[in-house]
């Protein structure tokens, strides 16, 4: 029977192009190539062993893999990269390792390590008793070396599960706010003046959100470990005094606890300055960092070197926080003791142990808003009164410096030692 009578295929059909003396095809000339005969196509199934040879690979087959390599090797020239060698870290691979460390890192320092310097901060700024007003970071490392030599490590780590419960509230509240109004999250790469103006609404909004916890996170940071229940403290004490203090339920407070609609505004205020702030600086300070390395020019660095593409992002938002919190600290002072007041809280003197003086200190303030706090500061203590603490300011920042670039020099030593092993 003529085969041509039946087939779909034209009569210059040759298996898709495949020749079979050229590819080792055993087929038939008619009916093309046949099915138990796959091509070696690379990435296929027909896979082998390095060294061995394709029972139905020719001379003409190894001949074009030469001529495939030799075509790969001059493009791989003209792009400027190489293959990474045998027994070699790749460099992506360090570039994810180094990155994951020093975030890491990072992290660690700011919500863990730095915390005592936190809670002696805030102790300081409510403490208008005190005659000492720490605006050196070495008096401030002193007395909180009194106060856990007579208390014990916990008393400046107190607070410590409250505040990351804030954070959580914080990212929830502003994931929550974005996803069922039109705020945008984050900002685009352009910008308008509506959707600035809406992203700036949005983190105003979360700070509101946040304030009833804040202040329930504030009490606990600085309450005295002295008068502290340790029977009824708990984790969850933060969500429960933050819902008390929003819904004026519970446990009854002084008549000079403010209300906390009175409070919305300076916390909204305080939050999205520092956020602009804390954006603004650690964008200039990218930019004449890029500035410095297009006039110094650049070249091929060590796998080493890859640290300095997360080393100065992370630099550049610890000292935007820094110039955010200095410029904010007298606002930061009168929110705490706006927030603290008529909460009968008793804190540890920031004076030290020595002398006849007290131990413990209640907090009895008597302000009517954010205007009179600030005026009667400036009143009665002076201008440095709005700096009580500054020092223990100095102290967290230095801390995290100092640790940031130790974890950088540490991983460069253990990435240099690698890539030479490797080699």
């Amino acid at each position: 029977m003529d085969r041509s009578g039946f087939s779909r295929r034209p009569d210059s059909f040759d298996g898709l192009g495949y020749r079979g003396e050229g590819l080792g095809y055993r087929g038939d000339p008619l009916l093309g190539p046949r099915v138990t005969d796959p091509p070696d196509i690379p990435g296929s199934r027909n896979l082998h062993l390095a060294g061995e040879r394709s029972p139905l690979s020719g001379e003409r087959t190894g001949e074009r893999e030469e001529r495939t390599g030799e075509k790969g090797e001059r493009t791989g020239e003209r792009a400027g990269w190489e293959a990474p060698q045998p027994g070699q870290v790749p460099a992506e691979q360090l570039s994810r390792f180094a990155g994951f460390g020093i975030g890491l890192v990072s992290l660690f320092t700011e919500n863990v390590l730095a915390h005592p310097c936190i809670v002696f901060r805030r102790q300081c700024q409510v403490n208008y008793h005190a005659r000492c007003y720490h605006l050196s970071p070495f008096s401030a490392v002193v007395v909180m070396y009194s106060i856990t030599k007579a208390q014990g490590l916990k008393a400046l780590w107190k607070g410590l599960g409250s505040t990351f419960i804030v954070h959580g509230i914080t990212l929830g509240a502003e994931g929550v706010i974005s996803e069922l109004t039109p705020l945008p999250r984050e900002l685009p790469h352009r910008w308008s003046l509506k959707q600035l103006a809406g992203h700036l609404l949005l983190k105003g909004l979360t700070a509101m959100v946040a304030l009833p916890f804040y202040c329930a996170s504030l009490i606990e940071t600085v309450q005295s470990e002295i008068v502290r229940d340790e029977a009824s403290s708990g984790l969850l004490d933060c969500l429960r005094e933050g819902v008390t203090r929003l819904f004026g339920v519970g446990a009854p407070h002084s008549l000079r606890l403010l209300p906390l609609r009175w409070l919305l505004l300076p916390a909204a205020l305080h939050g999205v300055l520092r956020y602009v702030i804390t954006s603004c600086v650690q964008r200039g300070v990218l930019w004449l960092q890029q500035r410095g390395g297009r006039q110094r020019g650049g070249g091929h660095k060590d796998p080493p070197d890859l640290l300095d593409s997360y080393f100065p992002e992370l630099l550049a938002g610890c000292a935007g926080a820094l110039v955010a919190d200095v410029l904010l600290f007298p606002l930061e002072t009168a929110l705490h003791r706006l927030s603290l007041q008529g909460t009968r809280t008793i804190i540890d003197s920031t004076d030290g142990s020595g002398g006849n003086g007290p131990l413990v200190l209640p907090v009895n303030t008597q302000y009517d808003g954010v205007s009179d706090c600030l005026l009667a500061v400036r009143r009665r203590e002076g201008p440095a009164g709005f700096y009580r603490g500054v020092g223990a300011l100095a102290a967290q920042y230095a801390l995290q410096g100092a640790l940031l670039g130790g974890a950088r020099a540490l991983l460069r030593v253990l990435l240099l030692e690698g890539g030479r092993g490797g080699a």
